[in-house]
């Protein structure tokens, strides 16, 4: 038989065999509880009014929208019905998200009503969009300019409760997709197909991974738009796993609140995430015991920030490492059986580092004479290809810079060690060249973070008149250590780590670091800043 793997079915298996399980979901009313059995149903109507609505077969769907269950149904009614789902990045400029609208062709677009403003601003320059439909708990819909515009609720209310998944979709065919920030110029589309997600979701429920099960309670703080949730949904949602999603606006005291209440198992996000979540449980008192683990990914994880959750607040930390042409899941660390006889300071090096590839996965890490020794030493560019890693940006000419021969360049540069582990040294952008030597931006990052008194530090490369290079080091205080902790003091803190002119020429306080609009430190604003630094000092 050549059964074809489809997302419809991920959900119809929660249907019947999970019925009674939970997803809970927070929007601007409050908390919200529905069934497996009920977001099956609302699902089936949504697919039913979207055909109503005059979508076909692979029209693009798009989502302006926060984590919660409207946006989980939407998750299934797309691909389900064979449409393609299109998150948008509501943290883009008001022109980036033109471009992806546009670029997409989305056919239809559904908007959180307290993000109807920015579709309001730009409502007149989406030609493909041909119908408007707003998620609100309100009975009436809010007065808005948009046309033609639908309530949801009232959408599903009319549609068939019994519509059908489509069961011949081809399994390579496009089931989502989401666009990726540009270093230059507009973002980049990345399209998912059925057979990716599914096997991406097998990924996640493996042992070795995130071990994603029926008995956990799993918390996706990363955003629905960005990379997928990074498959949560998909995967928690085929086996049975209780979702709770934490909704609009979410504060570091929400995310403590919720993982006390609902008694969550496992959680996702970006190292400013857990940074954040970290500074609350300091100055609170929260029952974390739940946790297995906290999945963290997007950026490196500073060593001090693994330590301190696990160390002091006995919650286990996975370090994981992908991109969104990845849908997102490509290393994880985890220590291998014998490695837990190393020392504590061993395991936590081990622990740092983003991890040995997932299985289904292919890599190669190559160095300007080819592939890289696994010494730990050598650097390279991560090479990957696999079942749900992306072979080409949605109709885009900068698909030749970094899809060749099958694999796709990461621009990320890397170690590997001995037993496979890979090590980010930095993005290829990112690298500092001083005096015709590297440097390594997050090793000096993560040098920094592990002081007491630093709650965030970016390093970024800044032209010297001399050195081609140096590294400048950007640090954000923890409150209490503000005007107490000096340049002086870090860099005699992180001096025995490192040559002396591996060493910051500076450090610049300050009290905010710029990120992307996914919580990534955006080095981009800070070279910009500091631009013409040694010329002025």
């Amino acid at each position: 038989m050549n059964d074809q793997l489809n997302i419809g079915a991920l959900l119809e298996r929660a249907e019947k065999y999970f019925s009674k399980k939970q997803v809970v979901s927070r929007t601007l009313s409050g908390i919200h509880r529905f069934t497996y059995a009920e977001i099956g149903e609302r699902t089936r109507r949504l697919m039913s009014a979207l055909k109503d609505l005059g979508v076909e077969q692979g029209d693009r769907v798009g989502t302006l929208a926060w984590n919660h269950h409207r946006h989980l149904e939407i998750y299934f009614a797309a691909p389900g019905m064979g449409a393609v789902l299109h998150t948008i990045n509501l943290r883009l400029s008001l022109e980036h998200i033109i471009y992806i609208i546009n670029h997409a062709e989305d056919k239809v677009l559904f908007v959180d009503e307290d993000l109807l403003p920015i579709v309001e601003k730009i409502a007149t320059k989406l030609p493909t969009v041909k119908a408007f439909i707003i998620m609100t708990d309100q009975e009436q819909l809010p007065t808005t300019n948009l046309q033609p515009v639908y309530s949801y609720e009232p959408l599903l209310e009319k549609g068939n409760p019994n519509e059908p998944f489509i069961k011949d979709i081809d399994e390579n065919a496009p089931a989502g997709m989401c666009y990726t920030s540009a270093t230059t110029g507009n973002p980049k589309g990345v399209v998912y197909s059925h057979r990716g997600i599914v096997l991406h979701s097998f990924a996640l429920g493996l042992a070795d991974t995130t071990a994603i099960s029926e008995s956990d309670i799993t918390m996706a703080v990363v955003p629905m738009f960005h990379a997928n949730a990074w498959g949560l949904p998909f995967a928690a949602t085929w086996l049975g796993s209780t979702q709770v999603l934490p909704g609009p606006m979410f504060t570091p005291k929400l995310l403590a609140e919720l993982i006390e209440q609902e008694k969550i198992t496992i959680t996702a996000g970006v190292p400013t995430i857990w940074l954040g979540l970290l500074k609350e449980l300091e100055g609170g008192n929260y029952d974390t015991s739940s946790l297995r683990a906290i999945l963290c990914g997007g950026a490196a994880a500073p060593k001090g920030m693994i330590n301190t959750f696990e160390t002091k607040y006995n919650i286990p930390f996975i370090h994981a490492y992908g991109m969104t042409e990845t849908s997102p899941l490509a290393t994880l660390s985890r220590l291998k059986s014998y490695q837990n006889k190393l020392s504590v300071e061993e395991r936590l090096d081990q622990r740092a580092k983003q991890g040995i590839l997932v299985p289904g996965l292919e890599m190669k890490v190559v160095g300007g004479n080819g592939e890289v020794a696994w010494d730990g030493v050598e650097m390279g560019e991560l090479l990957l290809r696999g079942p749900w890693i992306a072979d080409e940006y949605y109709r885009d000419e900068r698909s030749q810079e970094s899809f060749k021969d099958g694999w796709l360049y990461t621009g990320d540069v890397c170690t590997v060690d001995e037993e496979g582990v890979i090590k980010l040294v930095d993005r290829t952008k990112d690298l500092i060249k001083s005096g015709g030597e590297w440097i390594s931006s997050v090793d000096l990052e993560n040098a920094l973070m592990a002081h007491e008194g630093v709650f965030e530090a970016s390093v970024v490369a800044v032209p010297h008149p001399d050195w081609q290079e140096r590294p400048v080091a950007c640090v954000v205080l923890k409150d209490p250590y503000k005007d107490k902790v000096t340049k002086e003091d870090l860099l005699k803190f992180i001096a025995p780590q490192f040559a002396k002119w591996w060493l910051p020429d500076d450090v610049i306080f300050m009290d905010e670091i710029p990120k992307t609009s996914v919580g990534k430190f955006l080095k981009r604003a800070l070279r910009e800043k500091l631009q013409n630094y040694f010329v002025q000092n």
